[in-house]
Formats: structure tokens, sequence, C-alpha cells
């Protein structure tokens, strides 16, 4: 007889991606384990291939139609990695046994309020592995999981020439303004390194691509805004290498082993973040020994302190020597 578990998580793509483990390890460690995974509607595109979820249910409006379609499953176990009003709210209308991720919010403003670091060490990863360990399921080192389904993969073939014999994926995308590396930061490592580059993100990073273009260097292309996120995440997956912010295809990187750049502006990898098991040779950026980051566990709109020290200062020359050494 199949044990039924929902597992709940409704927030961004690099929230959704950092549960796969979670996913994984207990699909293939528990076998009589049927899985159900409950999110937003926006965020289906990002599990509808996994083949360790046994059925999806969307959350759009409204909570009441999807407790009813809910108890109709009669859910033996839940799993909560989301931890917040809405999904305690789900918990006590399927009155089910529950294991419930511990978010460590105090912790955490302590650390962007007043700079006390009590964070344990370590990944989100494995504090989302922690909820399954009263069924002894323990992580399986395979890092992160995503799934492209077929028709989403991007045709190489589309790519200009020079580009498919290798290229680096920048990634512009960041929720906040904070994440994002300006664009000036990019003129020297595109300048002076002549390599193939591909920018990635959504229509609010548009703007700071046009900037980048203005450039016209000839080896740019530009598919901020353009691309669905598996289309996104299909360019990730060929990249030679990706050079990223804080955001969720950092994410994706990871979860297809790449090297991976990662750039830190306001948030810190201290906050258990970081790419999770990407390729070797990856590095994180980050201007260290600033009084004032991390500010936020998120981000803001702009610096609170206005001088934005912890991404204009980071320094062009790591990015170049990186790009040049590894790809």
């Amino acid at each position: 007889m199949k044990t039924k578990f929902l597992i709940i998580r409704f927030s961004s793509i690099g929230d959704i991606v950092l549960t796969s483990p979670v996913i994984r390890c207990l699909k293939n460690q528990f076998p009589e384990a049927e899985v159900h995974f409950l999110t937003k509607k926006r965020n289906f595109d990002l599990i509808q291939a996994n083949p360790y979820i046994d059925r999806i249910h969307l959350f759009e409006d409204s909570l009441p139609d999807v407790l009813r379609k809910l108890k109709e499953e009669k859910f033996d176990f839940i799993i909560d990695l989301h931890n917040n009003l809405r999904s305690l709210r789900i918990k006590i209308g399927l009155k089910t046994r529950c294991h419930t991720f511990n978010k460590l919010n105090i912790r955490k403003w302590l650390y962007t309020r007043f700079k006390l670091n009590y964070m344990p060490e370590g990944h989100i990863v494995d504090r989302n592995l922690e909820t399954l360990k009263s069924f002894r399921i323990v992580d399986d080192g395979r890092g992160l999981d995503y799934f492209i389904p077929p028709e989403d993969e991007f045709p190489l073939v589309d790519l200009p020439e020079t580009f498919r014999n290798g290229y680096i994926a920048l990634v512009l995308a960041g929720t906040y303004a904070t994440k994002r590396m300006p664009a000036e930061k990019y003129q020297r490592l595109i300048s002076e390194t002549q390599l193939p580059f591909i920018l990635l993100g959504g229509k609010s990073e548009r703007a700071l691509a046009d900037r980048i273009l203005e450039w016209k260097t000839g080896n740019v292309l530009d598919f901020t805004g353009k691309l669905s996120i598996n289309q996104s995440a299909s360019l990730v997956k060929n990249a030679q290498l990706v050079i990223a912010n804080d955001t969720g295809l950092m994410h994706i990187a990871a979860a297809f082993h790449k090297k991976i750049l990662s750039v830190w502006g306001n948030t810190s990898p201290e906050l258990g973040m970081f790419p999770y098991l990407p390729g070797e040779g990856s590095q994180i950026l980050e201007v260290k020994g600033l009084s004032c980051r991390p500010c936020s566990k998120l981000g803001y709109h702009e610096c609170p302190k206005k001088h934005f020290r912890c991404m204009n200062e980071i320094p062009e020359d790591r990015m170049i020597d990186w790009v040049k050494r590894e790809f």
C-alpha cells in the first residue's frame, strides 16, 4: 500500500529547484512513497517533467478550492518546505501529520539587521533534507535536479555558428536591483575576452541588456525577456561557463553541474543558498568586509545606503581571469 506524501513549496524558481533533492531522495529511498507536490500555478513549468513527482497540485487564487481537492487525496504526511501562513492553513485544514522546514527567520534577522551571524554552516538543501530524517532519508550526494521537457529544449542550430562551439551564459536576472551587477561591470569582461556571450533574464532585465548591447562588440546575443524559463535553462545547460547573480538560473546551472561564477551583492552565501554542488572550478565573487552587508535576505530596489558598494566594488579583473582560465 502506498504512503501518500504532500510536499509544499510555493515560492520562487530558486526555492523550487532547491527542493529537488527532497523529492528525489524521498521517492528513491522510501519505495512505497507516492509523492505529490503543491506549488503556485506559475511554477508548473519548473516541475512538470520531474519523474519523481507522482502528481502536481497547483494553487492560484482560492485556498478553499485547493483544500477541498487535497482532502480527497487523504495524505499520510505533509512535508512543509515553505512554512508560512498559507501552508499552515493547509496543514490545519488537512489534519495530517506534518514535518515542517525551519526557516531560521530570527537568525536571518540578526544577521541582516545586526550582522550577528548565527546561521548554521552548510546549505539550505541540507536543512530541507532534515525534514525527512524521521523517515531515515539521507542525502544521496547527487545534487540538484532540473528536468527540461524535450519540446522546450533550445535548438543550438538556431545560434550563430560562432556560438555553437561554446558560449558563456551571462545571467542578468535578479528579483531585486541590489542583486544585479551594474552594466558597467560587464563592459571590460565582454570587450577584453572577445568570447561569445548570451544574455539571459526576464523582461525586467531588458534595460540592463540594452545598455550592454550599446557597446556593439558583436559577440553578444540577447535573449532577455524572449524565452520561457525552460528555454533559458536549456541555454544554461549547454553553456561552457555561467556567470550569475544570486537568482534562480544560478541554481538551475548548479543542477547541471556547470562551472559557475556566482556574483553576490546585498545578499550573502552564508545565508545558505550558494550554488549547490556546481561544476569543478566554480567560484564565489563578493566584496567581503562591508559593515552594511548583508542588508537583506532577499534584496531591495535600490541600495539603502545609496553607495551600492557591494556590487560597485566587485573586481572585474577576477571575472576576466576566471573566464580566461576556465573557457
